[in-house]
């Protein structure tokens, strides 16, 4: 599809009506940024891949672990880039080891606190979790239940707001899981509340798949909380450089000395 019929596309009067026959969501994101969410993340990666070697010089840490989860559909896989840079930049990384991220429920979620809690014990402190769309929710839930052992909670482009109309995925995501029962109905109310620990929301207004104001935390006086914005595709939110940038720099803190991400200088033109 050319890029002057996707405009036309996405004209303020008929985008609703388009998104609605596709199957999209109304409150969901732009019907442009969801039809080229492809080629964006296609030259995303590129730069990732340009990039690389420069990457090294990013913010280091401690090396403290910091455990990836992907996002729904997709498993390990999608987190490797991620999780070899920021081995390289001397962390130790792990997967969620659960497969693709199809379902969700009693079992899954045990198995992922189970190993948080096998992470913890084998390094002997806190672990980061890091989480890709519905990952960054299940990594922020798993926070909630087990803050005593989590240094940060970090979200990529995650639907937290708790309203399942902000993701384009929701349909397909009820496809596999069944319409949510009372009790996931109340638990969808307390989503958008932060785990008591340092969480950072990395999101982006040109999110094909969630709309950026279901990324949105809420201002907290009781919570450390941010978000980040960058420009970025939904599904290149992995490779995309600025994404590591800002990824490597909220990691690099050191632990009880965190402090709001600041876009100052060249930064202000990228990060808002």
């Amino acid at each position: 599809m050319s890029i002057s019929l996707t405009s036309s596309l996405t004209s303020s009067k008929i985008a609703p009506q388009g998104a609605a026959q596709l199957g999209l969501s109304r409150k969901g994101p732009a019907l442009f940024w969801t039809l080229t969410e492809g080629a964006r993340a296609s030259v995303e990666m590129t730069s990732f891949v340009m990039l690389r070697r420069l990457m090294k010089r990013l913010p280091k840490g401690d090396g403290h672990p910091v455990i990836f989860f992907p996002g729904f559909v997709a498993s390990d896989y999608s987190t490797k880039p991620m999780r070899k840079l920021l081995k390289d930049l001397g962390y130790k990384t792990h997967g969620w080891g659960l497969g693709r991220n199809l379902r969700f429920n009693e079992d899954r979620e045990a198995k992922m606190n189970a190993l948080l809690v096998s992470v913890y014990e084998k390094h002997g402190e806190k672990v980061s979790l890091v989480g890709w769309s519905l990952g960054g929710v299940f990594a922020r839930e798993v926070a909630k239940s087990n803050p005593h052992m989590v240094r940060s909670v970090i979200s990529l482009g995650s639907p937290i707001s708790g309203d399942m109309e902000h993701s384009n995925a929701g349909r397909l995501y009820e496809a596999f899981n069944g319409k949510p029962d009372d009790t996931m109905g109340e638990r969808l109310k307390t989503i958008s509340q932060a785990p008591p620990v340092p969480t950072t929301s990395i999101y982006t207004k040109t999110d094909g798949v969630v709309a950026w104001k279901g990324s949105i935390q809420r201002p907290n006086k009781k919570t450390q909380t941010e978000n980040i914005c960058v420009p970025a595709s939904h599904i290149g939110l992995g490779v995309n450089p600025l994404v590591m940038y800002a990824l490597a720099d909220r990691l690099a803190q050191a632990e009880g000395k965190w402090a709001p991400f600041e876009a100052e200088g060249l930064k202000r033109f990228v990060f808002k």
